[in-house]
């Protein structure tokens, strides 16, 4: 990639200007791989080509879901471990949220079995500060420090366990536990977004701590590298044919399933009834098709078509314009069936969207932020209601 002056540098990359581009950033990913905050460092040939595309190919994931990324393109093996990032004023915490109690956790609270699920998810903050060893801030601290809001810290957290819980899906299905996920955000500095928080850095193999059927011996991140009492070559290998690994299954990550809702009206005036479903079920991404069928006039071809549809569709769900027609549809066909009339077209859409997200990550993270944004205009709501007013005389309340 076409690189200007250096921005910054870190242990593990290096920040370029690109040229023409003021709001956009190169990020150039180093062999170098660190532990105790830099006090322990070695080069791994290929580290950097290995980091690059994990680190894409997770924020394509996350993009795809519909959650605010730095992430613009590159970090592939023909990107010389580069990628194109929105330019951000970094936040200096790293939020890291906990599925399995593991690592420093376990140290700080022995009560806590190590290996234990954790539910609700943790979420913790800590100051990126390496002299001190990265300390434990909570967010009163984070306020009093001017380092970000009250609604930044709660997007934070919240934007971090949806990343986590959809990175744990994607590892769910190649049967590996996510055990915790350290993830950081900037601020846009251009553009009509300026100001924004959106998920930046790095998010790779150092980032997190993966074990396969769940068992810590067989873990493939850094903490291998970190566990080890002295470093050989050999060592190195091993680390590093982890990190390809990770980074291999990582690239099946962003990838949506193909599914279909198929639409049926029963008769032609009740095709506008299934128009609002349509609708809604763009918002996940999801596509759709409409037949027209009559139950009473034409119940050979309500058969008829199931049956084209069934051999047509191997993710197929279908939604019926009224009662009678599902009936129909239900005996015909092993695929769910919805009455379009028992539920409001975003209710229907949801509905149709979780069972095709039980093995598809983008789809199953579109719903969980479908969902978060319905709390949280739920939230906005209240507090618009309850905002202070003006009192009857004329005070503010």
């Amino acid at each position: 990639m076409n690189k200007g002056l250096e921005v910054a540098r870190g242990k593990t990359k290096v920040l370029f200007e690109q040229p023409g581009q003021p709001d956009v950033l190169v990020v150039q990913a180093l062999d170098s791989i660190t532990a105790g905050d830099g006090a322990r460092r070695h080069e791994i040939a290929g580290k950097g080509r290995i980091a690059a595309k994990t680190t894409a190919r997770i924020f394509r994931l996350l993009n795809l879901c519909g959650l605010p990324t730095h992430y613009l393109s590159g970090g592939e093996d023909d990107d010389d471990n580069e990628m194109l990032v929105r330019r951000c004023s970094m936040i200096p915490l790293e939020v890291v949220v906990r599925g399995v109690a593991a690592g420093s956790l376990v140290r700080r609270k022995p009560g806590i079995a190590r290996g234990s699920i954790i539910i609700p998810r943790m979420v913790e903050f800590f100051f990126k500060d390496d002299a001190n060893h990265d300390p434990l801030i909570d967010p009163e601290d984070i306020v009093a420090r001017g380092i970000a809001s009250p609604a930044e810290i709660a997007l934070m957290g919240e934007v971090a366990r949806l990343t986590f819980e959809i990175l744990a899906h994607a590892w769910r299905r190649r049967e590996t536990l996510l055990v915790d996920l350290k993830v950081e955000f900037g601020r846009l500095v251009g553009g009509e977004s300026r100001g924004t928080l959106v998920l930046a850095d790095v998010i790779d193999n150092d980032a997190w701590r993966v074990w396969p059927q769940g068992r810590e011996d067989l873990m493939l991140d850094k903490q291998v590298y970190r566990n080890l009492s002295e470093v050989t070559p050999a060592d190195l290998d091993r680390v590093r044919e982890n990190y390809e690994q990770v980074s291999e299954i990582v690239g099946t990550f962003p990838t949506m399933r193909p599914a279909m809702a198929a639409l049926i009206a029963d008769g032609e005036n009740a095709v506008a009834l299934l128009d609002p479903v349509m609708r809604a079920l763009a918002q996940f991404g999801m596509q759709s098709l409409r037949r027209v069928v009559s139950t009473d006039l034409t119940p050979h071809f309500v058969v008829q078509v199931t049956q084209q549809l069934d051999a047509s569709f191997s993710r197929l769900v279908y939604v019926a314009s009224g009662p009678q027609l599902a009936a129909m549809l239900g005996a015909a066909t092993a695929a769910p069936v919805f009455d379009a009339t028992e539920f409001e077209a975003d209710e229907l859409a949801l509905a149709i969207a979780k069972p095709l997200a039980l093995d598809d990550t983008i789809l199953f993270g579109r719903v969980l932020l479908v969902q978060a944004n319905a709390r949280s205009a739920v939230l906005h709501a209240d507090a618009q209601l309850n905002a202070p007013g003006p009192a009857p005389n004329g005070t503010v309340a």
